[in-house]
C-alpha cells in the first residue's frame, strides 16, 4: 500500500504549478562551452583562417592564448568562430552603440496655439518661436482654436493660417494641411 498526504479536510493536497523563472536568453554571440557544434571554421587571434577544426581543440587553443572562442557567424556551415578577448569585444560593441545613440536626433512635435483675432505683436512672438523650433529640426503643430461666436467667421482663421504658411514658406513645408477637429483647426509643418 502507498500513503497519500491528506489535509485536515480529508482531501488530497492541490499540486502547485512549477513557478521556476524562464531561462535567461543570452544577448550576444555564443562563447567557449556554449558552442555545441562538433566542428567549426576557426580564425585565430591574428586573423588567420585555420580552416575546419574540432570545437574542443579550438577551445583549448583559445584557453592557451588566454582568450575566448567567440562564434562570429552561427548560420554558416560549419559556424565561423574567432579567438578573441570577449570582454574587450563586448565593451567596444557597447561603445559603438552608445555613440550611435548620441548622434541620432529625435524629432519632436512642438505645438503653437493661435486664436483667430491674434494681435500683431503676439503673432510675431509666436513666429519667432516657430522659427527656433524649425532651426532645431523639430516639427510644429499649429492649433487654431475658435471660441463662441468666432465660429461664424471661420474665414479670419483661414486667412491667418495662409499667412503663417506664407511666412514660413522658405524654412518649412506643410506636412499636414489644415483640417477641422471640432472647434479647432490643426496644421502640421516640418522643416525643409
Amino acid at each position: 500500500m502507498f500513503a497519500v498526504n491528506v489535509h485536515k479536510c480529508g482531501e488530497a493536497p492541490i499540486r502547485r504549478p512549477n513557478r521556476a523563472p524562464p531561462p535567461v536568453a543570452k544577448d550576444g554571440p555564443r562563447t567557449n562551452d556554449e558552442i555545441r557544434n562538433f566542428e567549426i571554421q576557426l580564425i585565430d587571434q591574428t586573423g588567420v583562417n585555420q580552416g575546419k577544426v574540432e570545437t574542443i581543440v579550438a577551445i583549448k587553443m583559445a584557453m592557451d592564448a588566454g582568450m575566448d572562442l567567440v562564434e562570429i557567424s552561427p548560420t554558416s556551415s560549419p559556424p565561423v568562430c574567432k579567438i578573441m578577448d570577449y570582454g574587450k569585444y563586448k565593451y567596444s560593441a557597447q561603445k559603438k552603440a552608445a555613440e550611435a545613440r548620441k548622434k541620432q536626433k529625435i524629432v519632436e512635435i512642438k505645438e503653437i496655439k493661435l486664436r483667430p483675432m491674434i494681435d500683431d505683436h503676439d503673432y510675431n512672438v509666436k513666429m519667432k518661436a516657430m522659427q527656433r523650433f524649425f532651426e532645431e529640426g523639430d516639427k510644429v503643430k499649429i492649433t487654431l482654436r475658435y471660441r463662441g461666436r468666432e465660429m461664424a467667421h471661420q474665414e479670419i482663421g483661414t486667412k491667418l493660417l495662409e499667412k503663417v504658411k506664407n511666412d514660413v514658406a522658405e524654412i518649412a513645408k506643410v506636412e499636414q494641411d489644415a483640417r477641422f477637429e471640432g472647434r479647432q483647426v490643426v496644421m502640421v509643418l516640418a522643416p525643409r
